[in-house]
Order: structure tokens, then C-alpha cells, then sequence
């Protein structure tokens, strides 16, 4: 995967890929933090093809930031086509982001005739021993899901509490309907999962 250089918000808009995952990297040279995280990201996108990913210097390109009140970098903004849905934080190494692009990529790969399942957002950590047993029960059953890391991302662990009452992790939402650990039952029943495992 090649990754781009923008210049300006609108640059940015325009590269967005419609319907698909798109990464936004703001950084700022010479800050160890961001050239530690555009040095994984670009060892990560070497391994992937499909995945858009674009960078913006903050020092350079100022009206990115501004738009999404970012106030730190390294940021790494994650778009659905062109709405934000979330920002991952500071430098991570290039196994995570592989995991992050793998993850898009495993939710956006919908076969040849298969019909559009409900839509699924899992709310984790990744210390979550819960978090992770869920989102393996998911895949094992083929379940295309969004993955928001709410230890990196305030605003939708925010959000999450707000809809649900309850600060612990996984929370579920399949289609606006909130699932509260991992409750299997009721995964299973809204989902068209059938499972004795």
C-alpha cells in the first residue's frame, strides 16, 4: 500500500475511499513520538495492499486538526468513507496497526451474493481478556464488526457509557441494541447465529 501525503483538509476529503476504512496519520517531524509512529505505520502498510492510508504534517498542514479538535499528534484518525468514527493515540508498534488495517479489511469483505448482515460495533481494551474472546467468537462465525479501542478513544468510551449505563468492556451494538459482556445468548439470537460452541 502506497501511503499519500495531503497537503489540506480538502486534499484529504478527496482522497477519502468511499464505503471503506480510511487511515489519516497527523504528525509532526522532528517529534520522536509522531516519527516513531509514521516509521511503524509505513513498516505496517508494507505488508497490506488494500488499505488507504494518508499522512498530514501538522507543521505543514494546518486546518486538519483544527476540523476534528485534535490536540495532540501522533494521531492516527479513522474514517468510514469520509465520517471520523475514531482516533488512535501516540506511537504504536507495527503489529497493532497491521492488526487495526486486518481488522477493516475482515470487516469489509462482503462475498458474492452474501446478503448485508446488521450492523456490529464491539467496544474493547485490549487487556480485556473478555474483549478478545468476543471479537474471536465473532470471526469464527464470520461477522463482519468495528472494533473501537475506547482506552485510546475518550469520546466513544464516553459515548458508550452514555447509551449503556455501564463503564465495563466488551459492550456490544448490533444494529442500536446494546449487549453488556458477552452474553452469547443474546448474541446469538440477534445475529442468526447457531451455535452449541
Amino acid at each position: 500500500m502506497a501511503i499519500q501525503t495531503v497537503q489540506s483538509h480538502h486534499e484529504m476529503l478527496s482522497l477519502l475511499k468511499p464505503k471503506e476504512k480510511n487511515y489519516v496519520l497527523l504528525y509532526k517531524s522532528a517529534n520522536d513520538a509522531s516519527e516513531c509512529s509514521l516509521k511503524n505505520l509505513q513498516e505496517a502498510a508494507k505488508k497490506l495492499e488494500k488499505v488507504n492510508v494518508l499522512i498530514a504534517d501538522v507543521s505543514q498542514v494546518r486546518d486538519i486538526h483544527e476540523n476534528y479538535q485534535l490536540k495532540t499528534v501522533p494521531s492516527l484518525m479513522v474514517f468510514e468513507g469520509a465520517q471520523y468514527i475514531n482516533v488512535v493515540k501516540g506511537c504504536n508498534d507495527p503489529a497493532y496497526y497491521i492488526s487495526l488495517f486486518e481488522e477493516s479489511l475482515y470487516q469489509a469483505s462482503l462475498k458474492d451474493g452474501e446478503t448485508a448482515q446488521k450492523r456490529v460495533t464491539v467496544y474493547s481494551t485490549p487487556t480485556c481478556s473478555w474483549c478478545n474472546t468476543l471479537k474471536s467468537y465473532l470471526r469464527t462465525h464470520s461477522i463482519r464488526f468495528t472494533d473501537v479501542d475506547v482506552s485510546k478513544n475518550q469520546s466513544a468510551a464516553e459515548k458508550m457509557v452514555r447509551r449503556s449505563g455501564q463503564q465495563g468492556v466488551p459492550q456490544t451494538d448490533i444494529n442500536g441494541e446494546i449487549i453488556v459482556g458477552f452474553d452469547k445468548a443474546k448474541i446469538n439470537r440477534l445475529l442468526g447465529i447457531n451455535s452449541n460452541n
